[in-house]
């Protein structure tokens, strides 16, 4: 079977034309690529990055020297792709871009493969900006640039490996494209939440109320709230609920396990976490995976789950920073994940904030082929107000679940306007 070609971009620090190492380096290997079928573009100090990698995004955006500012740094800050560095001999970079530390560990955070090419530069970055660096280094003797090229490719076709398939299952697509629409909230707690005191059937009756027809409710650490829900909900009509469960790893964040029966335990690693919500028959959904105010998988632990992510969260209305929203956005993009969001909803007030339009499901396999084509509805709600219900509600009180509200009543009102498609649809 023929190998597709690739589309890369390279992207060198310095000026067309400017004789130094790094261009060489980009030069002769852009070449060999070129030979062996890719389609190569060169972008150097000064050209426009903006308009190049947002309109037509490539396979691959390949930065040398990403250090800010330079238009390698720029590169990644527009970057929709799967992003590959190389580091040459940055000494005097690594020590003068100290004082912009945040600004590039973010930028470093969108790499998804170091190189370097000589082994001191690697020791050197490794303990200024921590993370894998493999050594590909320039031709010399006995070695060509086409065995650098070989090298890279492989690093490259490494990486598109791991971006998931959008086209799912078609035959399920089909089977649910003729079916009614309707509007989910995919993440929000109840009073069973040790940080929420909002009723089960105040969340319940403000869903339906706010023309919702199905929710997921994601209690810290427990399904009680959302198993009483799905019960209640049966009796009353007019709402499907998703028992869910948003869970505390050990060291490596949260994740959400939707369509769940029994609890799983908090306090295990990421991989256990994740086995534990298969062995149910659920799927995995990251919530606010970049937003530093929760806890979160780091860059390289969400590296690591890449393929076992159904859904990742791509808008949370309670993630204080756009920034942390966008990157999320980003990063299913780039590996082709199914988009999602969530209200988070610890008050009745943000509940159905945000809300995913979908055809109508039955179980995970149809709900997930439903989230491919799923559009995503953003309401503004005041961030400041509901944390501050939120306080209000839950200070002082029992742990969950014997808090309660008093006289607790639906929230009405709140209807949806705005609206763009999820981002994973490709």
């Amino acid at each position: 079977m023929p190998v597709e070609p690739l589309s890369i971009v390279q992207v060198t620090p310095h000026r067309r034309g400017t004789a130094n190492r790094v261009n060489e380096f980009v030069g002769r290997v852009s070449e060999e690529l070129e030979r062996r079928g890719h389609e190569v573009r060169r972008v150097f100090s000064g050209d426009s990055t903006k308009r190049l990698l947002g309109s037509n995004p490539p396979d691959v955006v390949h930065v040398h020297e990403p250090f800010a500012p330079s238009v390698s740094s720029a590169a990644l800050r527009h970057s929709y792709s799967l992003n590959v560095a190389t580091f040459h001999k940055p000494q005097e970079r690594v020590l003068s871009t100290q004082v912009a530390r945040p600004l590039v560990e973010i930028f470093f955070g969108r790499l998804d493969a170091r190189t370097v090419a000589g082994p001191a530069t690697g020791e050197l970055l490794e303990s200024y900006f921590p993370g894998p660096y493999e050594l590909v280094e320039p031709a010399g003797e006995g070695r060509g640039w086409a065995a650098v090229a070989a090298e890279f490719e492989a690093i490259y076709r490494r990486l598109l490996a791991r971006r998931h398939d959008p086209t799912g299952n078609p035959e399920v697509r089909r089977r649910i494209a003729a079916r009614p629409l309707m509007e989910v909230d995919l993440h929000m707690h109840t009073d069973h939440s040790p940080d929420c005191a909002t009723p089960v059937e105040v969340l319940l009756e403000t869903a339906r109320d706010r023309g919702l027809g199905a929710i997921a409710i994601t209690d810290h650490n427990e399904v009680s709230g959302a198993l009483e829900a799905r019960r209640i909900a049966a009796e009353m009509g007019g709402i499907e609920v998703i028992v869910a469960e948003e869970v505390k790893t050990a060291e490596q964040g949260e994740v959400i396990g939707l369509f769940l029966e029994e609890k799983i335990p908090k306090g295990m690693t990421m991989a256990e976490t994740i086995a534990a919500i298969r062995d149910q028959g659920g799927l995995v959904y990251v919530p606010h995976p970049f937003d530093r105010f929760h806890s979160v998988p780091d860059y390289e632990h969400l590296l690591d789950i890449v393929e076992e992510i159904d859904v990742l969260e791509v808008f949370n209305p309670r993630v204080a920073l756009t920034a942390f929203n966008e990157e999320a956005e980003r990063f299913a993009r780039k590996y082709r994940i199914v988009s999602g969001a969530g209200s988070d909803s610890h008050v009745a007030q943000g509940l159905g904030s945000v809300r995913v339009r979908i055809h109508e499901f039955d179980g995970p396999a149809e709900f997930l082929e439903a989230m491919r084509d799923a559009d995503i509805t953003r309401k503004h709600k005041n961030l400041v107000y509901v944390q501050a219900l939120k306080l209000l509600q839950t200070a002082g009180r029992p742990k969950a679940p014997k808090r309660s509200v008093p006289d607790a009543k639906p929230v009405r009102g709140g209807r949806p306007r705005g609206k763009r498609r999820a981002a994973s649809k490709s």
